[in-house]
């Protein structure tokens, strides 16, 4: 007869709320991928319903949830004045100069800064796990943090070594594996390393069910975050050569509980004042409202100044030159880089009481 778990749970939001965020955006990207495939989604580019769904209303949404936290808090702007003017200002020169050597270069580190973001921000979720454990030992700090590390680590090196695919992380060829040095160094690389991939999320969920044995304790909340973790990327990048199911098992498991963390961070700050007050007291509804709609318009003006894929949607586009181009696409990129260069301040440096502070970069 199993023994029952003693100890309270260590959630970081409350039980309810983390196994939706977790478990529930997860679950709703799997029951998506099945249903892509029933439906013959799975071959050929995102359809334009569900392009508006999940990478304008959900990714591209998730981004502009940060300036919650910054822009928008006066008291938070005031703090570090320098930090918010001098980063968006060192992104986008930055961005003038890559797009100007080359449009390729420029999508191409932007690729890797975000696949960065992605990777450190499951790895901070498990960090915030630990902070709620207080007599966690060393030898299980390192296990979670290798778990979390494996099972993003490794289908992306997986995924240099097996370029092209039928997905990218923003266009055709931003990954290096396509050059022809790296892709047969990272395919026998991650042969060499699957053993130890797998190896490592088994000894974390043994680990698990030892010390539900001998401390009457189970993690729910970070085993379930890690096994999301896991699920995910494999399948959304080993398992299935989909833009579909890519697109849909990244973007619900990132942008989702990002989105939860910005909204019940800010909750816990009574005394918020500007924008960021005001849209704490129109409520959780509005706020994302008001998401979606900036991240429509930020699409809008893509589509106009670059890419031209829904003249339907969007209308006619302009037709620039590749000076105008190499000031235009670093600005519009601007929001992205931005996020994934702030989210490794404004976490670290929280008071919130409602998440132990720790960097979701």
């Amino acid at each position: 007869m199993s023994q029952p778990l003693l100890r309270p749970q260590p959630w970081l939001f409350s039980r309810n709320l983390d196994l939706a965020a977790f478990g529930g955006s997860t679950l709703l990207a799997i029951a998506l991928t099945f249903l892509g495939w029933k439906a013959g989604l799975l071959q050929g580019a995102l359809p334009l319903w569900a392009w508006l769904l999940v990478v304008v209303g959900m990714d591209v949404a998730h981004v502009h949830a940060t300036w919650l936290r910054t822009y928008l808090d006066p008291v938070e702007f005031k703090a570090h004045p320098l930090r918010y003017a001098l980063i968006p200002l060192a992104a986008w020169l930055a961005g003038v100069m890559l797009h100007n050597h080359s449009g390729l270069l420029f999508w191409r580190v932007l690729a890797y800064l975000a696949v960065f973001h992605f990777v450190r921000q499951q790895a901070g979720w498990v960090a915030l796990y630990q902070r709620k454990e207080e007599t966690l030992c060393r030898f299980d700090r390192h296990l979670d943090l290798a778990a979390i590390y494996a099972a993003t680590l490794w289908p992306l090196l997986w995924w240099h070594g097996h370029l092209p695919r039928a997905f990218s992380w923003f266009v055709d060829g931003d990954f290096a594996g396509r050059l022809t040095l790296v892709a047969p160094v990272a395919a026998s690389f991650a042969t060499a390393t699957g053993p130890i991939y797998l190896a490592l999320l088994a000894v974390f969920f043994l680990r698990q069910m030892l010390r539900w044995r001998s401390e009457a304790f189970f993690p729910v909340g970070k085993s379930l975050l890690v096994l999301s973790t896991a699920l995910t990327w494999h399948l959304g990048i080993v398992t299935f050569n989909s833009d579909w199911a890519f697109t849909l098992l990244n973007v619900l498991p990132h942008g989702l509980p990002y989105m939860v963390l910005v909204w019940q961070r800010s909750q816990a700050e009574p005394a918020k004042k500007g924008t960021a007050g005001s849209l704490l007291k129109a409520g959780p509804l509005v706020f994302a409202v008001l998401l979606v709609a900036v991240a429509f318009g930020e699409e809008w003006l893509w589509d106009l100044g670059i890419w031209h894929d829904h003249s339907g949607l969007f209308g006619p586009g302009w037709t620039l030159g590749l000076v105008a181009q190499a000031l235009l696409v670093p600005l519009l990129a601007l929001p992205q880089a931005t996020h994934y260069l702030l989210d490794g301040f404004i976490w670290r440096s929280s008071k919130s009481p409602a998440v132990a502070p720790s960097p979701l970069v």
